[in-house]
């Protein structure tokens, strides 16, 4: 067999607990980290901030800083290149707005840059950073998103503002994106209803909280060449945004990716990459960035603000007929994600439900705010709490369970999801999520509500998610396989492992097509110079899109290693197979092993024993995922504790059950956060007052009695051995199924995140 198609069932390593490939330097303190292989002999860099929302730089002295030992370098706005940029790290040409300088005159939130110091001890750049002199025209600021579009306060009045595609957006209305979709007449239909709901719902920005905050060093390399390494996930991006944002071309620019400590999204945005890149290309000298926690509180790229108003139409036996959706996001000061990551909260929420018709518009706004980006979910966590939310409003008032109010109206696989760009839900066991999440928590025997003998009232609830897996049409994962001299293999690969294990996914799926070991195969990270194009590790789009190159190379090598045996033993090619060891003539028993094969390679050979492999997918499949939250509730305090939490998940074939188990619990946990624990505060004059562990509560593993996951797997036909992703869906259900199980205890719909005791105890004493 010249080809390995038969080899996408599930083998020896695919669908297997296997341990991470770098589980052992992780766990033993090796130097894998940004900060642990930087040079020693770095500047420090950071940046002073802006203590206005909304001003202009009347003057900026910097002189009495420069004079400081061991200040390198101070630089302001007239000292940088004058190029607009996005900082979001999405495919080009990026549908964010072009909408930054590197520094301006113009501040636009409270933690905006102002001026760049870099030196040789962390104490001068502290000192320098004081004494740089700063006189402001304060302006008037745009701090509610409610009233951000069309009003007369500019956050972006620029004229050199550009949007690369057409997302409906106009600065000069403080508009960054704008759309609409649908299908069927949303208002003929749901005026014909029996039952209407119209619900408005508030999910406030959100931090990522990644215990490795945003980091970056700079070096200039022998040839004059920009070295970044960098902790990101999206290493193609970071290059051409710095070469864009330094005015530069991306060939003189390199990035390397060491290990992260975690991203959730956060470093799909270029944070830090700029500051230290224009420091080196000034001064010619290595630089580094460490964002305090503070600063990765105050001026990062959390989650978007989002309101989300559902006006949902059905019949009195439950048919769910139209769904109307608007969507009103707060980009905050600058527009990285902001176009994209608001459709998702249509178009992954709405498509999960078969409906008549609808409807779904949005509006994403600038305020002078600090600006959101890409967090687990991507939009589909604002809308997914929306539209389930509301969905459990129905069944109560119909009195009517609401797991069999989910059976009679969601899509099942064969099923077309309009609502979803058109797709066909090819794999999809939502209902056997759904049945089992429940069976889970004991829903038929224990009922929706119990008073338990202190008064303590406990409740249940459910919901269900969809997300994606990469974008259709768009993204790009490839993966670059080498026969080594002495029979095993190396691969590279152009996609970021976050410590979700990646790097070993790729192994697996390597390691079952060339039918050989684990330990075999070794997998090289991240460098623009040398891994093959990928679009980096967001979108839910490594164990799909990646995965798939992997097992196309790894096919295309095996018919190389076939090729060249035949070659040296004067055999037809399509009479010979591979079986890991040895390709084999099974009519004669004649055989030449992989290591001899190897040894060919490097004499007398012109067949190639390296396969790159790029892939690309027309469609975006869903993993689907259905739970359930158990929360006993203090009536007299409105305290929550979430007792259980089930949840049962088709991610297609699971790859690696153990990673598979940990990033469904973490993203639970961060979803469970999100519904309780997590809030961001501003005062009147748009200071972030939520700015460190202390006032922004991040829950630990201990803060739940139990989190369980089960798997019910489809198998996806367009994905490696039927995988699809699991990294982002994951965060989705807990606000809808915890809101729904508060409900069931107090009688209290609480439509804005996060539910707090006070926010019940308010709701119980006015009903």
């Amino acid at each position: 067999m010249n080809s390995s198609t038969n080899l996408r069932k599930p083998g020896k390593f695919v669908n297997a607990p296997v341990m991470k490939k770098d589980a052992m330097a992780l766990v033993t303190g090796k130097p894998v980290y940004m900060d642990d292989v930087a040079p020693k002999d770095c500047l420090i860099v950071k940046v002073l901030r802006s203590p206005h929302a909304h001003a202009l730089i009347k003057e900026i002295r910097t002189d009495l800083a420069e004079k400081i030992d061991g200040i390198v370098c101070v630089l302001t706005y007239k000292d940088v290149p004058k190029r607009r940029f996005t900082m979001a790290g999405q495919t080009y040409p990026e549908p964010s707005p072009y909408d930054r300088y590197i520094l301006e005159e113009r501040v636009r939130f409270v933690g905006d840059p102002v001026a760049i110091v870099a030196g040789e001890t962390e104490k001068a750049v502290d000192m320098a950073l004081k004494r740089i002199k700063v006189t402001y025209e304060v302006l008037d600021a745009v701090l509610d998103f409610h009233t951000a579009m069309d009003n007369p306060i500019l956050v972006h009045p620029e004229d050199d503002w550009k949007s690369l595609c057409p997302v409906g957006a106009d600065n000069k209305r403080n508009l960054c994106a704008s759309g609409a979709d649908g299908e069927g007449d949303v208002d003929a239909v749901i005026a014909d209803c029996d039952i209407v709901l119209d619900e408005t719902y508030h999910v406030k920005a959100m931090q990522q909280s990644m215990m490795e905050t945003f980091r970056t060093c700079t070096y200039m390399d022998t040839y004059g060449r920009l070295i970044v390494l960098s902790s990101t996930q999206i290493p193609f991006h970071v290059r051409r945004i710095v070469a864009n944002a330094l005015d530069i071309s991306k060939a003189k620019v390199r990035v390397i990716k060491p290990r992260i400590g975690g991203g959730f999204g956060a470093k799909q945005t270029v944070v830090t990459e700029v500051y230290p890149a224009i420091v080196t290309l000034k001064t010619g000298k290595p630089a580094k960035m460490i964002y305090t926690r503070e600063e990765s509180m105050i001026a990062s790229s959390p989650r978007h603000e989002m309101e989300v108003r559902v006006r949902l139409g059905a019949m009195s036996d439950g048919t769910i007929r139209a769904i109307d959706m608007h969507t009103l996001s707060n980009t905050g000061a600058f527009g990285e994600h902001g176009p994209t990551t608001v459709g998702l909260s249509g178009h992954k929420s709405i498509p999960m439900y078969h409906t008549e018709a609808f409807r779904f518009q949005y509006e994403v706004v600038y305020t002078n705010r600090m600006s959101a980006g890409a967090y687990r979910g991507y939009g589909a966590t604002q809308g997914i709490f929306a539209v389930e939310s509301t969905v459990n409003k129905l069944a109560d008032k119909l009195s009517m369970d609401p797991i069999v109010l989910r059976q009679k109206n969601m899509i099942h696989e064969g099923d077309v999801m309009p609502a979803y760009y058109g797709e066909t839900a090819n794999s999809c066991r939502l209902e056997e999520c759904l049945l089992k999440a429940s069976d889970m928590i004991g829903w038929k025997e224990k009922g929706m509500r119990t008073v338990m003998p202190d008064g303590k009232i406990r409740a249940r609830g459910v919901a269900m998610a969809m997300q994606g897996s990469s974008i259709s049409n768009c993204d790009v994962g490839s993966v670059t396989v080498k026969l080594s001299d002495e029979g095993t293999y190396h691969i590279t690969v152009g996609c970021t492992d976050m410590g979700t294990g990646c790097d070993t996914i790729i192994a697996q799926f390597a390691a079952d097509v060339l039918e050989t070991t684990i330990d075999n195969i070794s997998v090289y990270g991240v460098d623009t110079d040398i891994s093959p194009y990928d679009s980096g590790s967001y979108a839910s789009s490594t164990t799909y899109l990646t995965g798939m190159a992997a097992v196309k190379a790894c096919e295309q090598l095996r018919e190389h290693i076939i090729a060249l045996a035949a070659a040296r033993m004067n055999k037809d090619a399509s009479a010979l197979t591979f079986d890991g060891e040895n390709v084999i003539d099974e009519s004669d028993g004649s055989k030449m092993s992989l290591f001899d094969i190897a040894t060919a390679s490097m004499c007398n050979n012109e067949i190639s024993m390296e396969v790159t492999y790029s892939h690309s997918s027309p469609v975006s499949p869903p993993p689907f995922m259905a739970a359930c939250a158990e929360v006993e509730v203090d009536p007299e305090t409105g305290a929550i504790e979430l007792l259980d939490y089930t949840a049962c998940v088709d991610c297609g074939t699971v790859v690696n059950t153990n990673l598979a188990r940990v990033q469904t619990e973490g993203g639970l946990l961060q979803g469970i956060g999100m519904t309780l624990y997590e809030d961001i505060w501003y005062d009147e004059r748009g200071k972030n007052l939520s700015n460190s562990f202390m006032q922004y509560k991040v829950p630990s593993r201990l803060d739940t009695d139990r989190i369980r996951v089960e798997f019910d797997s489809s198998y996806e036909p367009t994905g490696p051995f039927g995988a699809k992703s699991i990294g982002e869906i994951v965060i989705n259900t807990p606000a809808p199924a915890i809101a729904d199980a508060v409900y069931n205890a107090t009688g209290i719909w609480i439509n804005e995140l996060p539910i707090t005791p006070e926010k019940i105890l308010k709701g119980m004493q006015v009903i």
